[in-house]
């Protein structure tokens, strides 16, 4: 019987937070009433959490999936993953390390069995350092500006997903992605929640400034083009300029003489036109680079074991 909610989670690394996620995990799904499955993707950990996963799953095989990697592939990777092993109609996302509440995951079934086949969620009062508040706030606002997907709240893992949306996001190859704004586009009714948010149970955020940076990106450059085409306009307004900028240096050189001065001036416009030249080669890099690695297709990760009940096996026997 394929039940009627799965529970995607990422875990890298996340050894010292794994029992206190499983005590409060299980009962709150418990809590809902309704047929559940919980996918733990282990995304590579160095330490041990391949091992605690191995036991839970012994622990409780009726409810509990692993999927384990031979290697890291990152978090998106590890959903995606996730989401091709999962089985259920509602399919909610959640972090490992406890910052968004278990607790809120019958919020977000409760909204999703209203109609909607997205439920994103802002959270209410945010744990984080101020320097990764203010960064995802500026984030936030220029990739809305840019691809016109509106998610308040982008780095917060806690989303539910109807079926129909996995199933699309399934079919897509894409090397590198955002899963939430490719949900986003698929999505026929969409909104958003507000959820609580905890500090950290234990561990440390494996996000970086390069990372965040990083992952908005491959957020703006996967699902837009008007990066290239704003370049292409100040291109063009630069052109101008500087042509109009010659015309100008050439009719006071006869109107007025040399000026040494000037000579300051021009290496200053000169490095200014090398910095956008240069900015511009490493945008187009960027898309010829995702390009280079979507021709290659390689595969996205590598899935070295599944840990589940064999239900064919179980289905014989009966």
């Amino acid at each position: 019987m394929k039940p009627e909610i799965s529970v995607v989670i990422p875990v890298y690394n996340e050894e010292s937070g794994l029992a206190q996620l499983f005590d409060r995990l299980y009962p709150a799904l418990d809590a809902l009433g309704t047929s559940y499955e919980i996918v733990f993707v282990n995304d590579g950990s160095r330490d041990s959490s391949a091992a605690v996963l191995a036991e839970q799953f012994r622990l409780r095989p009726d409810v509990t999936r692993v999927v384990l990697f031979n290697g890291n592939f990152g978090q998106h990777m590890a959903i995606l993953a996730g989401f091709e092993s999962s089985r259920g109609e509602i399919i909610v996302t959640l972090d490992a390390d406890l910052q968004n509440p278990p607790e809120e995951i019958g919020n977000l079934v409760a909204k999703m069995r209203e109609g909607y086949d997205y439920v994103g969620s802002i959270r209410r009062q945010r744990q984080d350092s101020v320097w990764r508040t203010v960064a995802s706030k500026a984030m936030n606002q220029l990739r809305e500006k840019i691809t016109h997907i509106k998610m308040t709240d982008q780095g917060n893992m806690l989303r539910a997903y109807g079926r129909n949306v996995v199933d699309l996001i399934n079919q897509c190859k894409e090397v590198n992605t955002f899963v939430p704004a490719l949900a986003y586009t698929f999505a026929r009714k969409q909104t958003e929640i507000t959820v609580e948010h905890e500090e950290r149970s234990a561990g440390e955020s494996k996000y970086s400034l390069y990372s965040l940076i990083r992952l908005n990106f491959d957020l703006v450059t996967g699902f837009s083009l008007i990066p290239l085409q704003l370049f292409s306009l100040v291109g063009i307004v630069l052109a101008f300029g500087s042509a109009a900028l010659f015309i100008l240096l050439l009719l006071r050189r006869f109107l007025f003489g040399a000026e040494v001065q000037g000579v300051f001036t021009l290496f200053a416009i000169n490095f200014f036109l090398m910095g956008m030249i240069l900015f511009g080669i490493g945008l187009v890099g960027e898309y010829v680079g995702r390009i280079y690695q979507q021709v290659r297709a390689r595969p996205r990760y590598v899935v070295q074991a599944v840990l589940e009940r064999d239900t064919n096996a179980n289905r014989d026997a009966a």
